[in-house]
C-alpha cells in the first residue's frame, strides 16, 4: 500500500465514531443475552449498535425483522 493510500484510510477511519465499552456496557450485554437468548457477542454488537445511536443493525445472523434492544435487525442479503 502506497503511503498516500494509507494516509488517505487513516483519514476516513479518523472520521468515523468509535464504541469503547466500559464495565456497566458488558453488564448491558450480559443482560440483553439473558433476555433475548441471542449469544453473548451478539449482544455485545447490538448493544454497541444501541449505544452508537444506529438507526438500523444490518446482520444475517440475527432475527431479519425484529427490533432487539430498540434496534431494528435487517439481513443485508434479503
Amino acid at each position: 500500500m502506497t503511503p498516500v493510500a494509507a494516509q488517505e484510510k487513516v483519514e476516513l477511519l479518523a472520521r468515523t465514531r468509535v464504541v469503547r465499552f466500559d464495565p456497566s456496557d458488558i453488564i448491558a450485554a450480559i443482560e440483553l443475552h439473558r433476555l433475548v437468548s441471542i449469544s453473548f457477542w451478539d449482544a455485545l454488537i447490538v448493544h454497541a449498535a444501541r449505544i452508537s445511536g444506529a438507526a438500523v443493525l444490518y446482520s444475517e445472523d440475527l432475527q431479519p425483522g425484529s427490533k432487539i434492544g430498540g434496534v431494528p435487525i435487517v439481513n443485508p442479503f434479503a
